[in-house]
């Protein structure tokens, strides 16, 4: 089977080192990915990641292929990632704070 091999779950690239989930997932729940079982500490939402493998504190997070950003701590295998311990690396807020300027945002 491919990288993530619960439906539930999307890894697109052998190289990813996290997967996406395509469903509410709910702590305790014991999922299969590359070939060996997984377990949740803790509910991950539809569209965040989890840890397919363990990663080090300023390590790359690689989703689909691509770099999207690096570990800001240490993340185990089946831990969610998302803010709380990851810095992305998609474009600067810049652009965002630019956009609000434009429309009038102060927020």
């Amino acid at each position: 089977m491919g990288v993530a091999d619960d439906p539930r779950l999307i890894a697109l690239s052998p190289r990813d080192n996290v997967c996406v989930a395509c469903a509410d997932l709910t702590a305790g729940e014991r999922l299969i990915v590359d070939g060996a079982p997984l377990g949740l500490d803790a509910n991950v939402a539809l569209g965040h990641k989890i840890a397919r493998l363990d990663i080090a504190a300023g390590a790359d997070i690689v989703k689909y292929g691509a770099r999207i950003g690096v570990a800001t701590r240490a993340i185990a295998r089946g831990r969610h990632v998302h803010v709380h311990n990851m810095k992305s690396g998609y474009l600067p807020t810049y652009t965002l704070d630019a956009a609000h300027r434009y429309l009038g945002r102060t927020e």
